[in-house]
């Protein structure tokens, strides 16, 4: 049974998402959150696997409180799906910056929503390749973009690079062993090594670190 928090400062919207949620026989919601330091509390004393984080919630909001979880060790498990009715890029960075393994607009389908969940609940990360696409070009707008350090990706092989400028690229595990000949196994267990040996909790923060140590550059087709 997937744990679920509802973080969301308005009534009537988490009313219907634990309405939706309980139609669900393998997910259940522990809690109900009105802001962000509320949120981090709950998800701690409730066990949460996976917070439903609204962005902007009175006193701490939720990119903080999102940060808040990502930077706790015993939360190291809560997986944080970022709602807000602003599909704007800001958001998508701030939010994976954050800690946030995945990222929805609140008029997404019922069903998109609650595999949205499982898929973060399984630790992978909610991010389509459009997301991903618009992430990255972004990330090359900023006037402060950071120093460039390939430093961080002197513990990878050859092979580990390819695989994470083809997960900066937006591709699933599936797609990256047919681009690379591999099993799709392989290719999860390369996409695995990758996130262990630079420390990210999930593809999202791969992607960012990929632009981030120079590995990929806006343009560049994978």
């Amino acid at each position: 049974m997937i744990r679920v928090l509802l973080a969301d400062d308005q009534s009537l919207i988490r009313a219907g998402f634990r309405l939706l949620l309980d139609s669900a026989d393998d997910l259940t919601v522990v809690g109900e959150a009105t802001d962000g330091a509320q949120a981090v509390r709950m998800a701690r004393s409730e066990r949460a696997d996976v917070v439903l984080m609204d962005i902007r919630m009175p006193g701490v909001d939720g990119l903080e409180a999102t940060r808040r979880i990502a930077a706790d060790d015993d939360l190291a498990g809560v997986k944080v799906i970022i709602l807000t009715t602003f599909e704007s890029d800001e958001y998508v960075y701030q939010a994976i910056r954050a800690g946030a393994s995945g990222f929805l607009v609140k008029d997404a389908e019922p069903a998109e929503l609650l595999q949205a969940i499982r898929v973060v609940a399984r630790g992978d990360a909610l991010l389509s390749p459009s997301v991903t696409r618009r992430l990255i070009t972004d990330l090359a707008s900023r006037p402060e973009r950071p120093p460039v350090d390939d430093r961080i990706l002197d513990g990878l092989t050859g092979r580990e690079r390819e695989v994470m400028v083809l997960v900066a690229a937006g591709l699933s595990n599936d797609e990256i062993a047919t681009r690379l000949f591999l099993s799709p196994l392989t290719a999860k267990t390369h996409v695995s090594r990758v996130m262990t040996k630079l420390n990210a909790r999930d593809r999202a923060q791969l992607v960012v670190m990929a632009y981030e140590s120079g590995l990929v550059t806006p343009g560049q087709r994978a």
